[in-house]
Formats: C-alpha cells, structure tokens, sequence
C-alpha cells in the first residue's frame, strides 16, 4: 500500500495506541508543519506527550535518539514503553539506569504513595513539595516519578517517570505494579506515614503509649524511626490485606 504523500514542510507522526490517547484531540496520527527548528522530543512534548511516556522514536527502521531533527516530507512512528519496564536496565533512549527501582510521588497520587509503601516500595511523599523539588530529586536521588500531571513529566530533570493514567488509588498501584514489574514486598515494613522502614521494638518501651485494648492483646510492636509511630498487626491489618488482594497485588 503506498503511503500518503507528505509536504516538504510537514512531518508525519503516528503514535501507537497507548500515547495516542495523550496527544491533543487524541489522534493517532498527527501532520505537524515544520515552522521551527525542533528535536522530536521538543515537538512530542508540544503536542502533549512527556518525555516519560516514550519507549522509542522510529524512521522506517532507524531508531532516533531524542535530539534528532526531522526534516519535511517524514514518516515518523513514536512508540509507547513495554511493560514491565526494567528501569534498572539501560535502553538506548535511556542508558543511564538506576541501580533499583525508587519512587517519588506528586501530591496529586498521594494515596498511591501511601500504597506503594504497604506493598514494601520506596516512595517518598512531600506535601509541601513543587514541581522543582519534585524534579530535583528525581535526578540527584535517582527516582522514578509517579504523576497525573503531564507538565511535571515534561522537565528535563526527569529521566524516569510515568503519568499514571487510573483515578482509583488501588487501581493506580496495579497500574504501576505490572508497568514497573514491580515484585511486591516484603509488605508492611515500611511507614504508611513517612516511608521510614519500621524496627522492631520491645513492648516495654512504648507500653505507655498503648490504649488499654492494645497492650493488653498484642505483644508484637514495630516502630518508625522517622516519626515516630507504632505498628501492630491488628484488624487494620487484615483490612489492608483484603484490600491489596481486591486488586490482585496479594
């Protein structure tokens, strides 16, 4: 089948299915007119699509680094990232991987945060944090960010990310789970509140800060070095553990 005839000045772009529902208007193929000199990375981020979302830029069967300029008249395919995503392996757009998969949370999927650490994963969480600081970390501390917010996504200081695509909280854990790979747990070893990893601690020393009910049928008590709270397995326990299966993570 012969392709469709493409100006000199226009470039051709089509997007499989999982970015096209990103692009403005949700088109899967898009003519953008050369007006300006542009990488493809400049010109998918215009049209609506974070760096983030990426797997890899094609020219028939010539693989583009993000710096390529296109020039009129070519066919170009962009392709969404294979899932499970092994961040911890280089990729030719991505040689510069993380030794393992940590995570930073935007505000906007902050009860994904707090999931995330019931399932055992590393994921910080700052309330009072702006995109700057969200995108400072990620490069100095090496982490995947995890985000509904596309310009976030977008700064260059962010080489690994995901814009989360689910509303629902346990839905958005799944999502990033099986994007990920993510092996879930060893679970509940981490703070809900803080991320801290929990320690064991001898009753007598938080007994005072027990209600009646508490101390007098649990004995087995782990504490957040980080804030300071105090863990037990009881029925919240059992909730929470209904819950992750409702999504199939246990």
């Amino acid at each position: 089948m012969p392709q469709k005839y493409i100006p000199p000045n226009e470039i051709r772009i089509v997007f499989d299915p999982g970015l096209a529902e990103l692009v403005r208007g949700g088109c899967r193929e898009v003519s953008y007119p050369l007006k300006r000199r542009a990488s493809i990375k400049d010109i998918v981020e215009s049209l609506g699509i974070p760096h983030t979302e990426v797997g890899s830029f094609r020219l028939r069967e010539r693989r583009l680094y993000w710096d390529y300029i296109p020039s009129g008249g070519e066919n170009l395919r962009v392709e969404s990232i294979v899932p499970p995503f092994d961040v911890t392996s280089p990729g030719y757009l991505r040689p510069n991987s993380l030794p393992d998969p940590k995570f930073v949370c935007d505000v906007n999927v902050g009860k994904l945060a707090v999931l995330m650490r019931m399932i055992g994963a590393d994921a910080w969480m700052e309330n009072e944090w702006d995109d700057a600081c969200i995108a400072a970390a990620a490069q100095k501390f090496g982490r995947v960010v995890l985000s509904k917010d596309s310009g976030l996504l977008k700064r260059k200081q962010i080489e690994f990310g995901r814009l989360v695509r689910s509303e629902d909280p346990d839905r958005q854990l799944k999502e990033v789970v099986d994007f990920f790979g993510i092996r879930p747990g060893p679970f509940f070893t981490r703070c809900l509140r803080c991320n801290s990893r929990l320690v064991p601690v001898e009753k007598s020393r938080i007994e005072h800060r027990l209600l009646p009910k508490t101390r007098k049928y649990f004995h087995e008590f782990f504490l957040c070095p980080g804030c300071g709270r105090i863990y037990w397995s009881g029925s919240h326990m059992d909730k929470m553990r209904d819950r992750l299966r409702a999504v199939g993570i246990l």
